[in-house]
C-alpha cells in the first residue's frame, strides 16, 4: 500500500473543496453583479481538473441557500440534485470557459413563491389545492410536482479585465411520490406519480420558468440551460437523477428540443437475478465477502453504483466500524486496500469510506488505470 496520507480531515475537506488560490497567481478581476455594481473578485489559478469549475472568490452563497433542504425529502436527492447540475452544466458551459458561482437572480422569496400552489400563491406554479379533505383520487390530481428550483451562475471573463454573467442552469427537481395528510396531523399517505406526468408537467414548468426569467433585468439574452430531476422516495439510500435537459439559446425565449439523459443509482448488492448489474455485482460481492471473513466488527457493507449510458463510472462503498483501535484501523485500512485492487476492475472508479460514530476514519480512491490508489487515515 502506497501513498499513505496522515494530514488532518479539515486539510483533505479543502483539496476537495475544489479551490487552492495562489496569491501570487491567482487574477484579480472586477464582477460585474446583478446591482450593475463593480466589485473586485479573484479567479483562483488551479483547475483541480477538467471535471470542476473554477469558483469566483470572494465566495458568494445562494441567494436561496437553505430552502433546497426545507423542499427535498432525502439527503441524498439534496447532493445530487446539486452536483448533477454540474455535470449537466459542462454539456453547455465548459470549464475550461466558464467561471462558478451559486445562483444570485432567484431569491429565496421569488422562490418560495414559484414553488407553492397556484392558489396559494398569484405565481404557484404547483396545480392547486383541491377543497375539502384530500383523498387518494384527489392526491392522483393535483399532487405537489415541483419540489424545488437549483439555479447555478456561469461567469465569463470580458475586456478590461472584468467578468460577467455568461450562463444559468437551472435544475427542476420533481417528486415521484406525493405524501398527503387527509386530515391535520393525521397519518401520512403516499401516492406514486407516473413517469409520464413527472415527465410532462416538469417540461411545462420549465417552459414557463424560463418565460419569466426572460422578463428579468439583465437575462434578456442570457443562455439557459433546464435540467429535469426526478427525486427518489423518503426511504431510499440512493439519489434520483436528471433525466433530461433543454437549452434556450442567446436571444432565444423557449425550449426548442429536450434531451434525455441515462443517468442512474445503483445500490449494492444486487439480487443475482439482476443481469444489468451482474458482473459489477459479482466483483461487489467477492469484495464484501472478503471483508467479512477476516473482519466481522462492523455492521453492514453498502455500495452505490453511478451509471452513464448503462456504463458504471463510480462505485462508492461505505463501511461504518464499531472497533478504535488505531492498529486495528491500519490493518483494516492496509487490507480494504489490497481487496479494492483485487477485486475490482483497472476501468472502474471506486472510493471507500470508513467511518464510525466519531466520523471518518479512512478514505481509499482508487483512479481509473491507476496502478496505485490513494489512501488517507484521518487523524
Amino acid at each position: 500500500m502506497k501513498r499513505i496520507s496522515w494530514i488532518p480531515a479539515v486539510i483533505s475537506l479543502v483539496l476537495l473543496a475544489g479551490c487552492l488560490p495562489n496569491p501570487d497567481k491567482d487574477s484579480e478581476v472586477i464582477e460585474e453583479t446583478k446591482k450593475n455594481e463593480e466589485v473586485a473578485t479573484i479567479i483562483p489559478s488551479v483547475q483541480l481538473s477538467d471535471q470542476y469549475y473554477r469558483t469566483i472568490l470572494p465566495y458568494e452563497q445562494s441567494a436561496s441557500r437553505g430552502l433546497v433542504v426545507s423542499k427535498i425529502y432525502s439527503k441524498y436527492d439534496v447532493k445530487e440534485v446539486e452536483n448533477g447540475l454540474l455535470r449537466l452544466s459542462q454539456r453547455t458551459f465548459s470549464p475550461d470557459d466558464y467561471f462558478f458561482q451559486e445562483g444570485q437572480m432567484l431569491d429565496s422569496e421569488t422562490l418560495s413563491s414559484w414553488l407553492a400552489r397556484s392558489n396559494q400563491t398569484e405565481d404557484g406554479l404547483n396545480p392547486a389545492r383541491p377543497a375539502g379533505n384530500m383523498t387518494a383520487e384527489l392526491a392522483k390530481k393535483a399532487p405537489v410536482y415541483l419540489a424545488h428550483i437549483v439555479e447555478q451562475n456561469y461567469l465569463v471573463t470580458t475586456e478590461g479585465n472584468k467578468v460577467r454573467l455568461g450562463g444559468i442552469s437551472i435544475g427542476l427537481a420533481l417528486n415521484s411520490t406525493y405524501y398527503y395528510q387527509k386530515e391535520d396531523f393525521g397519518a401520512t399517505y403516499e401516492e406514486t406519480i407516473p413517469e409520464d406526468v413527472i415527465i410532462e408537467n416538469g417540461k411545462k414548468m420549465a417552459a414557463e420558468i424560463v418565460k419569466r426569467m426572460r422578463g428579468m433585468n439583465g437575462l434578456e439574452n442570457i443562455p439557459i440551460t433546464v435540467g429535469l430531476f426526478r427525486q427518489e422516495s423518503r426511504n431510499s439510500i440512493v439519489p434520483g437523477t436528471y433525466f433530461s435537459y433543454g437549452v434556450v439559446k442567446e436571444g432565444k425565449d423557449s425550449i426548442s428540443d429536450w434531451t434525455s439523459i441515462n443517468e442512474k443509482h445503483v445500490l449494492f448488492p444486487q439480487p443475482v437475478s439482476q443481469e444489468k448489474y451482474r458482473e459489477v455485482g459479482k466483483s461487489f460481492n467477492k469484495f464484501k465477502q472478503d471483508v467479512e471473513e477476516y473482519f466481522s466488527n462492523f455492521t453492514s457493507i453498502v455500495g452505490t453504483g453511478f451509471y452513464q449510458d448503462d456504463h458504471i463510472e463510480k462505485m462508492t462503498i461505505e463501511i461504518p466500524i464499531q472497533f478504535y483501535g488505531a492498529a486495528e484501523l491500519i490493518g483494516f485500512t492496509q487490507y480494504l486496500t489490497g481487496l479494492v485492487m483485487e477485486h475490482f476492475p483497472a476501468s472502474m472508479h471506486v472510493e471507500v469510506s470508513v467511518t464510525s460514530i466519531n466520523g471518518p476514519e479512512a478514505l481509499i480512491v482508487k483512479e481509473v488505470d491507476e496502478k496505485e490508489p490513494y489512501v488517507h487515515i484521518y487523524d
